[in-house]
């Protein structure tokens, strides 16, 4: 797996709800205490340039779900969770929680998750065109619509493909 941010650890361990002590209100927690700060909307020409950006895209690529929502939603807060950089953050969010829900079985919530996260990348290819803040959206809206099916191969814990930004 290529790494756009080799040097950070990933943390301890993947959260998921039921399971893991949650990562920032559990003490036992990965990420108790840390405060992430504030964090700039990103330039979609200059995609490589965001850090949380790149460092939700490592996260998702590597399962953890939950950990790569978070980075992306300082970002879609950021900005002004409007337009079409908002829209694929929000997007990205959704795959996330489709992750998740799949990792915690639910396969209804994974459904619902990839349906959202399909119908936002419908309005960036709209908007932005089929390629967008380094990603081939179409290619990524077909994944989308795929989790629901891959949901309910028994014991799967990831959503089977990766984000590769170019």
């Amino acid at each position: 797996m290529t790494r756009f941010l080799p040097d950070e650890p990933f943390p301890a361990y993947a959260y998921t709800p039921g399971r893991d002590p949650h990562p920032v209100r559990d003490r036992r927690g990965h990420s108790y205490g840390v405060q992430s700060p504030a964090t700039p909307a990103p330039d979609p020409r200059r995609w490589r340039d965001s850090h949380d950006y790149l460092r939700g895209i490592d996260l998702f690529n590597a399962g953890y779900y939950w950990e790569a929502h978070e980075s992306w939603e300082g970002l879609w807060n950021a900005s002004a969770q409007a337009g079409s950089t908002a829209m694929l953050l929000q997007a990205l969010i959704a795959l996330a929680a489709a992750g998740l829900k799949l990792r915690a079985g639910n396969d209804i919530g994974t459904a619902a998750h990839a349906r959202r996260a399909d119908g936002l990348l419908e309005k960036v290819v709209g908007e932005a065109g089929p390629r967008f803040m380094g990603l081939d959206i179409s290619s990524l809206q077909q994944e989308a619509r795929a989790i629901p099916e891959r949901a309910a191969a028994p014991g799967l814990a990831v959503l089977g493909f990766m984000l590769r930004p170019e």
